[in-house]
């Protein structure tokens, strides 16, 4: 006889259904797990064995068999644990047999029996109320699977023994509530502190309205990863269909702390050392990177071109799309990667070519071999390039008290998205949230600049060769200068803001 229990494998942040099957049988003592398991999923008949002693029930010395179907899906991960053990209960008589059928079950055992957390139980959780089943899962879960639904049953135990009495009715488990994490917008850090840098703090605010991808160029100590690290405190908390993106991906990767949600927008700052892998994905488990950790939030990457030229343009993909494709020989796993990208970066390797008083040793060469490490097309997928100059002692203190609060800042930020939900809904689009996000035809659409605004538009294409991508960039800039503004329609001085903004990249 077949005992048979569901479970899911993860493909990107997709659950996808497995069915454990157990069947003892006589013969040579024996303990197998089949169905493309990796060696996670193998060292599970040992971490099984010692949890079920633990709990006072030994394994028949007969063939046990542990089929993962479908065959041809690769499991991975230790989630796999509590499901085997739950079958060897059933299949043994130790449970009932039908008091799993209306249960999806994922955990990790320990030795002792105690379960412990596992990765992607948000996910595990949806995927089973969509059919309409309830979740057993560790009590550290618990918390996670909760945000699921109130209709879905879930059963959090913190042992194999506890949950065992809650299956037989013994002790029943009460039902976990959804955890979360609140973060005060004023203990992050304020735009106050910023002096001087009035163009710079523009520039953030504008890409922090339409989701614009910024690139920051300045000397040392010119306050470009101080301005970076304040964009959160303007960002707009996630929506809530947001906020369930970002927690399925965090929940994958197993950064739910306490299985606790969080509203504040995800903010990644890889060190310049980071691999392909680990910035866009990847990996023998083709895990999820910093691109998509992002998704929703805010990519910095501080000494841009001390990134490998191939790990950056690996960013090329999901700028344009919004999602990490990450393609293997038995793996094709798409995961969501809309993040907004923030860049800092010195003029040159010596970080003072272009400041007064500053010759580099090499020349022009200096800057231009520096500047030339980053690609052209990964240059041509950044909105707003803006020259952060060194600010000055005399200036820090001219300053000081006068530099506008992120709280105010947030508001005009807040307001401007409002505007451009509102327009992107009405238009049949209510996905997209933000102007960096819409389409070319579609902002061609809602932006239509008049005869003055074209003609500006036209000159600074042939002056300056702008591609068919720094177009519709500009577009959207000036779309969302209209909306900081507070009017419908964009006009000569948006598209003239937008245009600076986008010449500073030389030829775009």
């Amino acid at each position: 006889m077949v005992t048979r229990v569901a479970t899911v494998a993860f493909q990107g942040i997709e659950a996808v259904p497995v069915d454990v099957q157990v069947q003892i049988a006589p013969g040579l003592s024996k303990f197998l797990v089949v169905g493309l398991p990796d060696k996670a999923v193998k060292e599970s008949s040992e971490r099984v064995r010692a949890a079920l002693v633990a709990s006072g029930l030994g394994l028949p010395p007969k063939r046990i068999t542990i089929n993962l179907a479908p065959a041809d899906l690769p499991k991975e991960g230790s989630h796999y644990d509590l499901p085997i053990a739950l079958g060897l209960m059933a299949a043994m008589g130790a449970i009932p047999q039908d008091a799993l059928d209306r249960f999806l079950v994922l955990g990790e055992l320990g030795l002792d029996g105690r379960l412990a957390h596992v990765g992607g139980v948000l996910p595990a959780a949806i995927a089973a109320a969509s059919r309409d089943l309830g979740i057993i899962c560790p009590t550290a879960s618990g918390p996670e699977a909760a945000w699921a639904g109130d209709d879905i049953d879930i059963v959090a135990a913190d042992s194999l023994l506890a949950l065992v009495n809650h299956l037989v009715g013994r002790q029943l488990q009460a039902r976990p509530k959804p955890a979360r994490q609140l973060i005060d917008a004023s203990a992050l850090p304020d735009l106050a502190d910023v002096r001087g840098q009035t163009i710079a703090r523009r520039a953030l605010e504008v890409a922090a309205a339409g989701g614009h991808n910024l690139l920051f160029v300045g000397p040392p100590g010119a306050g470009k990863s101080m301005l970076a690290a304040r964009l959160p405190s303007i960002l707009p908390p996630l929506s809530a269909r947001e906020l369930l993106d970002v927690s399925m991906i965090q929940s994958i990767a197993g950064e739910l702390a306490g299985g606790a949600l969080s509203d504040r927008r995800p903010f990644r700052a890889p060190h310049h050392s980071a691999s392909m892998a680990a910035l866009v994905g990847g990996g023998l488990k083709v895990r999820p990177g910093e691109a998509t950790l992002a998704h929703n939030g805010v990519l910095f990457l501080d000494e841009l071109p001390e990134f490998g030229p191939s790990v950056l343009d690996s960013l090329r993909q999901p700028l344009e799309s919004g999602e990490t494709v990450i393609a293997r020989a038995n793996a094709r796993v798409t995961y969501p990667s809309r993040f907004q990208l923030i860049a800092a970066m010195n003029p040159c390797k010596c970080g003072m070519a272009g400041t007064p008083g500053h010759i580099c040793k090499r020349g022009n060469a200096c800057a231009a071999d520096y500047q030339a490490r980053v690609s052209g097309p990964f240059l041509d997928r950044i909105d707003i390039r803006i020259d952060v100059p060194a600010v000055s002692a005399t200036d820090m203190i001219g300053a000081a008290g006068a530099a506008e609060p992120s709280s105010a800042v947030a508001q005009r930020v807040a307001a401007a998205r409002e505007r451009q939900r509102k327009r992107y809904e009405a238009a049949g689009v209510p996905d997209i949230l933000t102007n960096a996000a819409a389409g070319a035809t579609l902002i061609e659409k809602l932006v239509q600049p008049d005869t003055e605004s074209q003609t500006l538009l036209l000159q600074a294409a042939e002056r300056f060769n702008l591609s068919a991508r720094a177009y519709h960039r500009v577009l959207k800039v000036a779309r969302t200068l209209a909306d900081l503004s507070g009017v419908d329609k964009v006009a000569r001085p948006h598209i003239a803001e937008a245009l600076s903004y986008r010449l500073n990249f030389g030829a775009a």
